[in-house]
């Protein structure tokens, strides 16, 4: 089961996934307290570093997804 702050944590990284394009795109990142604390390419990885961080088993790993392999450009 997981704790209303995963919850409240994953609901502000789907509203910032703009601002993470910026410094993210085409990555993962976890989230916890409102804040990016973990970054990268491999999704295990960056769930480790996350869990190291907090020792909690369950936080928001988050996609940011850019589009373009989708679209193409032009």
């Amino acid at each position: 089961m997981v704790d209303k702050e995963f919850w409240d944590d994953l609901q502000w990284g789907e509203q910032h996934h703009t601002e993470f394009l910026k410094k993210y795109k085409d990555q993962w990142v976890a989230i916890h307290n409102k804040s990016v604390i973990a970054s990268g390419n491999n999704l295990a990885g960056v769930g480790r570093q996350a869990r190291s961080k907090t020792g909690k088993q369950k936080i928001p790993l988050i996609y940011v997804e850019c589009g373009e392999h989708i679209y193409g450009q032009g």
